[in-house]
């Protein structure tokens, strides 16, 4: 068997890794900025101008992501520059936000022949 194929039998500190990657999908910005470093690396100034956070906060994001092991951070002179440390989270971001896009334009999921409705909490779904 594969690394990568399913198992019947998940191992708990695999379960815990998911959780914990889930949990730091979980913020917008982060989201946002491993979407962006999805296509190529990026530096902090780059990053910024692309997000609706500072500098500072992108920064302390990306120190976060960074220390979690889902971006590498590579020096060039003054600047760093950073990119996703795997295609699997390239993937999995890819996947919620095709998710997302489907829920927020009322669009149905693959294999469903109706929408789902908008999450509590989302901006559709305030009235």
């Amino acid at each position: 068997m594969r690394a990568h194929e399913h198992t019947t039998t998940l191992d708990p500190d695999q379960l815990a890794v998911g959780a914990g990657v889930l949990g730091l999908l979980a913020d917008p910005t982060r989201l946002h900025l491993l979407h962006l470093l999805a296509g190529w690396e990026q530096d902090v100034n780059t990053l910024t101008a692309q997000v609706a956070a500072s500098r500072s906060s992108v920064s302390q994001h990306l120190s976060r992501l960074r220390l979690a092991g889902l971006v590498r951070a590579r020096r060039e002179g003054r600047r760093m520059y950073y990119r996703l440390a795997s295609e699997h989270l390239a993937a999995l971001v890819a996947e919620a936000l095709g998710y997302a896009d489907h829920t927020v334009r009322h669009i149905p999921h693959h294999g469903e022949s109706e929408p789902t409705p908008a999450r509590a909490g989302t901006a559709n779904s305030r009235a």
